[in-house]
């Protein structure tokens, strides 16, 4: 055990990290599950981070406006690419995000090939470096993740998909450069998984957040005292999380008297 590890000044501005990714990928990810379409955000995140690595070859510099505009571009280039697959070919949708996923991650490859720290750079991009997040870097993605939750909660993108397909590259954009691909699919996806059967749409979204924070917490600790990777250990806390969430509603939910295999009927998923 590592208690050196327990930091405040790199352990707070991670944590404010994950809160934030936290903040606007609860509500994402619940729309994400409710509409079906999984692993649009593992494209997304592995197209918007093609389009970091594109960005850093040209030269920009790595937190530069001339890299946050190629990195948009190309999420939002491919969320309209998929907004319009799913408009034309809904019956294969899951199937074209599994492919664009693939192609992205595999022109990546290509785009390092002759990168002597080309797999450094795809570690990075993927398993993230949160622990190296400063306060500094923070106040442009607050802004950033407070106007899309305002634009989340005013506009209906349920009849909207396309503000939710901008939406969500917008974030996503934002979220890859903080924490990596793999903890911005687990943020999506762990906190929605957990709060997915909460009846109301308030519901949800706490028991969504008290995941991702749980998750977030944990992780970052764990990490610290183990000398462990962080994006890794935290995917895993989220699990963990997730599952305590979980179990904690169909705990509450279960009535007086009944038995662990009891007849009582399952709560639809939540629909709102």
């Amino acid at each position: 055990m590592n208690l050196d590890g327990l930091d405040a000044a790199i352990l707070l501005p991670a944590l404010a990290a994950g809160a934030l990714v936290v903040a606007t990928h609860v509500p994402l990810g619940l729309q994400v599950l409710k509409r079906g379409i999984i692993f649009i955000d593992l494209a997304i995140a592995q197209i918007a981070g093609l389009g970091v690595l594109l960005a850093t070859v040209m030269g920009f510099e790595d937190s530069g406006w001339g890299l946050q505009l190629t990195a948009f571009a190309a999420a939002l280039i491919g969320a309209l690419l998929l907004y319009g697959c799913e408009r034309r070919w809904p019956q294969v949708l899951e199937a074209v995000i599994g492919s664009v996923f693939v192609l992205a991650a595999s022109a990546g490859i290509l785009l390092l090939a002759h990168n002597p720290h080309g797999g450094e750079h795809l570690k990075d991009l993927l398993v993230g470096q949160i622990l190296w997040v400063g306060f500094d870097q923070l106040p442009p993605v607050a802004g950033l993740y407070a106007a899309v939750l305002v634009a989340w909660f005013t506009l209906d993108v349920e009849r909207r998909p396309i503000a939710f397909y901008v939406l969500f590259a917008l974030s996503v954009t934002a979220s890859v450069q903080l924490v990596g691909v793999y903890l911005v699919f687990a943020s999506l996806i762990l906190p929605a998984l957990a709060a997915r059967r909460r009846r109301t749409r308030s519901r949800a979204l706490l028991a969504g957040y008290a995941t991702g924070i749980l998750g977030y917490v944990g992780g970052l600790l764990l990490a610290a005292l183990g000398d462990l990777p962080a994006g890794a250990v935290v995917v895993w806390a989220l699990l963990v999380s997730a599952l305590l969430v979980a179990g904690s509603g169909a705990w509450r939910r279960r009535p007086a008297g009944a038995s662990s295999s009891g007849s009582a009927q399952s709560p639809t998923d939540v629909v709102e």
